[in-house]
């Protein structure tokens, strides 16, 4: 979805502006309206940026999360140390071991000696660094605080990178073990089961079901090989074209919160970049509805991304932070809670910053859970498998043997 800077009339008599996220402009309207306001003016702010900054950007292929926490740490040095923005960009295009940063240093280069801020070149290329790290520097600059806002950003790209790394690395045994499952089924129906067929046939009697499935599988698998891979291949493409429509996103991503254990995974890891999101644009000195905004754009499942939208608007409303995201039933109730006593005793930021390890140590203790509980169930997968194989390839002998 898109974002939408509205103007629009309150009660008649002023002038208040927001953002919104949506589809087109239409629904942009509509949702302004929904707020309870007049609206005199909706624009699309990408399609704007777009427009004012084509033909003047030159083709930078993109960096890899590690990448980025190199250049933003070498850049947090220098800038932190006095060292002049155009100078420090010089030694990391002079220095740097990665080709790509070396290139768009360069080209960042280029653009601040013709008189752009960092933010406005970062703008340029917002497909590779993301409106959240542009939105951090922008506000860096503006409170004159750029070498803090970097320090902010390093720690917020390490942060995302030790979560993404401990989802994967929840996710990566049980994938492992699948992968290897289903290869293991492959040989022994295409090339063990065979080896076993002429003994059958001397018997003399009619194989089980189970053993003649396998045997007719084993055959088909041999004979047309190319079309199961074809068919996996496609399989794969259409899924990925079907995850791009947002209502099949939408009901996957709504089926994967009522999965036990695996709802807890998705929830604490999208709130986890969330939250931290969150505490470092307030720390800049960011509005907390453009920090909502931000802090949304991590969020990777779209009903949970849904939920903060409905927080953000009831905030630009004029809604606690607090109140509004105890109305959404996804968000954790401890999280709600430290928010609303940041809020009374005026001491936000550092709620936020309690509310960031509380939903660390959360994260941990689910995966840790997670990795606890599967197992026992991959154990109990490969039983189930073993016992079927075993069963298709001894049954016909024990029934012989009892004849």
């Amino acid at each position: 979805m898109a974002v939408y800077l509205y103007s629009a009339l309150k009660n008649n008599r002023t002038i208040v502006s927001g953002r919104v996220e949506a589809n087109d402009i239409n629904e942009a309207r509509k949702k302004v309206r929904e707020m309870n306001l007049i609206p005199t003016s909706v624009v699309d702010i990408e399609a704007n940026k777009s427009k004012k900054h084509k033909g003047r950007v030159a083709k930078v292929n993109a960096l890899s999360l590690r990448e980025k926490i190199d250049f933003t740490s070498t850049l947090e040095i220098l800038t932190s140390t006095g060292i002049p923005i155009i100078e420090a960009l010089l030694f990391v295009e002079q220095n740097s071991d990665s080709q790509r940063i070396r290139k768009i240093t360069h080209e960042f280069r280029k653009q601040i000696i013709g008189g752009s801020t960092l933010g406005e070149t970062l703008e340029k290329y917002r497909n590779i660094f993301g409106r959240v790290y542009i939105g951090l520097v922008k506000a860096g600059e503006d409170s004159g605080e750029l070498d803090k806002t970097l320090v902010r950003m390093l720690d917020l790209l390490k942060k995302q990178d030790a979560v993404k790394g401990k989802v994967i690395g929840a996710l990566i045994y049980p994938a492992i073990v699948i992968l290897l499952a289903i290869v293991a089924v492959v040989i022994m129906l295409v090339f063990v089961f065979p080896a076993f067929d002429e003994m059958f046939n001397n018997l003399g009697k009619p194989l089980p079901w189970i053993t003649k499935a396998c045997m007719n599988m084993g055959v088909f698998m041999k004979q047309y090989w190319f079309i199961l891979i074809a068919g996996v291949f496609i399989a794969v493409i259409a899924l990925g074209q079907a995850y791009q429509n947002p209502n099949v996103r939408k009901a996957i991503d709504k089926f994967v919160l009522h999965i036990p254990m695996l709802s807890e995974l998705m929830k604490f890891s999208n709130f986890s970049n969330f939250i931290a999101v969150l505490q470092v644009s307030y720390e800049a000195g960011i509005p907390i509805v453009d920090c909502l905004f931000l802090a949304n754009l991590t969020m990777d499942n779209f009903v949970l991304k849904t939920a903060i939208m409905q927080v953000a608007t009831k905030v630009q409303q004029g809604t606690h932070l607090s109140v509004a995201l105890k109305s959404v039933n996804e968000v954790p109730t401890m999280m709600t809670f430290m928010i609303a006593t940041g809020e009374q005793s005026g001491r936000l930021g550092d709620s936020l910053y309690h509310c960031v390890s509380f939903i660390d140590k959360k994260l941990d203790a689910v995966i840790d859970g997670f990795t606890k509980l599967i197992e026992p169930l991959l154990m109990v997968f490969i039983g189930v498998i073993v016992g079927f194989l075993g069963l298709a390839l001894y049954l016909p002998l024990f029934q012989a043997y009892q004849q």
